[in-house]
């Protein structure tokens, strides 16, 4: 009896995480920073694009056996999931108890416990390239202000958020560009940099 072995190809999905993170970022930004209001039309995306696409991705990034991707879009992806329910709560969505019963505190401490996650992630991109060691040191930056912000340490926390966020949004646009020509077309198109560590 004779067996086969089948091995079944899937695509890259790194540009359709980064694309999630990079577009969620974007709009949460744009709240954060003043230049829309709310939370209501924040929550789509986070679900969808910072938690569905991420999660996707990640699901992808276990069968090419990517530690690192994997790693880091299943995380990221269920974080804004668990925002978007804070949100939801927040708002008193799910009923006024959960509403009445939430401390925000509780947010900052998983914020902090979010930035003790991307401590080694960002240490790991050292031996990938410049962009996605800033990108992942931006990140850090973003969950050590939103916890100090949530924690009540500072007005100015949260300002430090809302750019650090729009600098994630604009570097992951461009990571995802250089990532999705590269693999588009065989080479290099943008550059992103060196790893620092060989």
């Amino acid at each position: 009896m004779e067996t086969h072995q089948v091995k079944v190809q899937v695509a890259d999905p790194t540009p359709l995480g980064l694309f999630g993170l990079a577009l969620v970022t974007l709009v949460a930004s744009s709240q954060k920073l003043g230049w829309t209001e709310g939370l209501s039309f924040v929550i789509p995306w986070a679900l969808f694009l910072g938690g569905m696409a991420q999660i996707i991705a990640s699901f992808f990034d276990f069968k090419h056996n990517n530690l690192f991707g994997a790693t880091a879009f299943c995380a990221y992806g269920l974080f804004w999931v668990a925002v978007s329910t804070a949100w939801l709560m927040k708002m008193g969505i799910l009923g006024e108890t959960l509403a009445a019963a939430a401390d925000g505190k509780q947010l900052g401490v998983a914020f902090i416990g979010y930035l003790l996650l991307s401590i080694p992630l960002t240490i790991s991109t050292l031996k990938m390239s410049v962009v996605m060691f800033v990108l992942m040191a931006d990140i850090c930056l973003l969950f050590l202000s939103l916890g100090f912000d949530s924690l009540g340490l500072g007005e100015s926390w949260h300002t430090v958020a809302a750019y650090s966020e729009l600098t994630i949004s604009l570097l992951t646009f461009y990571a995802l560009s250089a990532k999705y020509l590269a693999v588009f077309f065989g080479k290099p198109m943008l550059p992103v940099g060196n790893a620092l560590i060989k």
